[in-house]
């Protein structure tokens, strides 16, 4: 069981270690093209079998296919599966023990025959029939103990399941998020292509009826666009790989024309309220594995009394049934009533004559015995108490307490760090929660200075005032600052998702 234990612990690290891999996330790779379109009403097959995804994916039900496919969830329900029968076992101790036995066999040469203690030359045919119980009365409290260890082992492990799932979920929606960024920057992308679209078409005009007055102006224009198509190529490629992670996630096969449900977020820019200390306290309480911990220290605790109690005797009821058959027994013998004169070995004499002494003897009826008759004449039943002191046994009892020992202190040990490693976490996550915050409130300052000098630039290109140098100059800062204002956005709601996490507040 400690190494169930370690594995499961190793687990709850790496994922704390996963997620703080995640915060350090700073920006996505900029823009790509439109969703190519695929086929339409597929069924998708995960690994629990026939998943219909539909021709929309919303955020709970990726969560529910992410949960029914994981695969470590998956495994942490079999263990709570498995420790639910080890609790079940437990308590099934407490019962009597209840065996019965039969045998059958013949026998040649010199054989007892035991319900008359004589010894027969003949072949015999003999049977041995047994009913056993036996009901431990007392045994140093192990039963109870191992009942209180497996039943804390298998609360455990159903707040490791519930672990698994949070985790998955959290995951689920970070990767469904990401899809909408990535939507978003596609968008931005085209948008940006659409306002250079405008203007090469422009100069190409004024170009044919001869009245641009400089043709790098057109040039630079054409080469912008060409740029603005290669930022939507890497954005579509970008997207198409976000909704990739997703269904890597939820273990089904990938459907590039699913819908998302932009509206399964709240993207609304708020300052978070709770503080680090705060946030820690509550997940102290809410953290499935953290109280999995706690419980798995009852557990062994619990373990170490189990195995003290080998130390004590074992006190133990026990009664037997038995009997037994055999076909050399002595034969029944059934009186008839009728008595005649019969010869004994004695005499007296009378007169100096001799006579012999005779006595009334009843006529008797031989009959071999039958089973059913022997069965029952030769039942023996016995009861009692049994008491076994241990004395010594190969120092099997006091490994065993120290091994309980240091399972307890590696349930402890995995405790405290499980601790130290979720405030980490909670410390890390607030700090880039407000780092995201603080870029996010500079974006939107820079997006709108530089969408204001575009404008401006943009009026004086058209009336040709400025140069196409000043123009796309203008033009890429605004486009630069709008990208970078949304990936923050959405940087800002991955950080107070994650703080959601930690606090049991994840909602679709």
């Amino acid at each position: 069981m400690n190494h169930l234990i370690s594995a499961n612990m190793k687990k709850q690290h790496l994922f704390y270690i996963l997620v703080a891999a995640l915060l350090s996330f700073t920006k996505v790779s900029a823009q790509g093209t439109q969703n190519p379109t695929g086929s339409t009403g597929a069924t998708a097959t995960g690994s629990t079998g026939n998943i219909d995804i539909g021709s929309s994916l919303g955020l709970k039900q990726a969560v529910e296919i992410a949960i029914k496919n994981n695969l470590l969830v998956n495994q942490a329900d079999i263990q709570m599966q498995t420790n639910k029968v080890l609790l079940n076992q437990a308590w099934g101790n407490l019962l009597p023990y209840v065996a019965a036995s039969a045998s059958q066999g013949i026998g040649f040469g010199r054989s007892l025959i035991t319900s008359s203690y004589t010894y027969t030359d003949q072949q015999t045919a003999s049977g041995n029939y047994s009913l056993n119980a036996n009901l431990t009365l007392f045994s140093g409290l192990q039963l109870q103990n191992t009942i209180r260890q497996n039943n804390y082992a298998y609360s455990a492990s159903k707040l490791d399941l519930q672990q698994q799932k949070d985790n998955i979920s959290l995951s689920v929606l970070l990767a469904y998020l990401q899809v909408l960024s990535s939507q978003d920057l596609l968008n931005i992308a085209h948008e940006q292509a659409d306002i250079d679209a405008k203007q090469v078409e422009r100069l190409n005009a004024q170009n044919k009826e001869g009245a641009l007055l400089l043709l790098s102006n057109l040039t630079d224009l054409q080469g912008q666009y060409a740029g603005d198509q290669a930022n939507i190529a890497l954005a579509a490629n970008n997207l198409e790989t976000a909704k990739i992670n997703l269904f890597q996630i939820l273990n089904v096969p990938y459907k590039r024309d699913v819908e998302y449900d932009r509206n399964a977020f709240s993207l609304q820019i708020n300052d978070y309220q709770e503080n680090p200390d705060s946030i820690f306290q509550t997940a102290l309480k809410t953290q499935p594995g953290i109280q999995s911990t706690d419980l798995r220290i009852k557990s062994w605790q619990k373990g170490v009394q189990a195995a003290r109690g080998a130390y004590y005797p074992t006190l133990s009821f026990y009664t037997n049934v038995n009997s037994y058959y055999s076909n050399a027994a002595a034969p029944n013998q059934t009186g008839t009533g009728t008595f005649v004169d019969a010869q004994t070995p004695y005499s007296v004499t009378v007169g100096g004559q001799p006579y012999a002494v005779t006595q009334k003897q009843e006529i008797v009826n031989q009959t071999t015995a039958t089973w059913g008759d022997q069965f029952k004449n030769n039942r023996q039943t016995s009861l009692g108490l049994q008491l076994n002191i241990p004395i010594l046994n190969y120092l099997k009892a006091r490994n065993n307490v120290k091994q309980a020992k240091v399972n307890l202190k590696n349930a402890e040990i995995n405790s405290n760090s499980t601790r130290l490693l979720l405030q980490q976490s909670v410390e890390q996550a607030y700090q880039n929660m407000i780092a995201a915050y603080k870029q996010y409130k500079s974006y939107i300052d820079q997006s709108a200075a530089y969408s204001e000098s575009f404008r401006t630039t943009e009026i004086r290109f058209d009336e040709g005032v400025v140069n196409s140098d000043v123009y796309v100059l203008a033009k890429n800062n605004m486009d630069k600052a709008n990208t970078s204002l949304s990936q923050a956005k959405y940087t800002y709601i991955f950080r107070t998702k994650v703080l959601d996490y930690y606090q049991a507040r994840l909602t679709w």
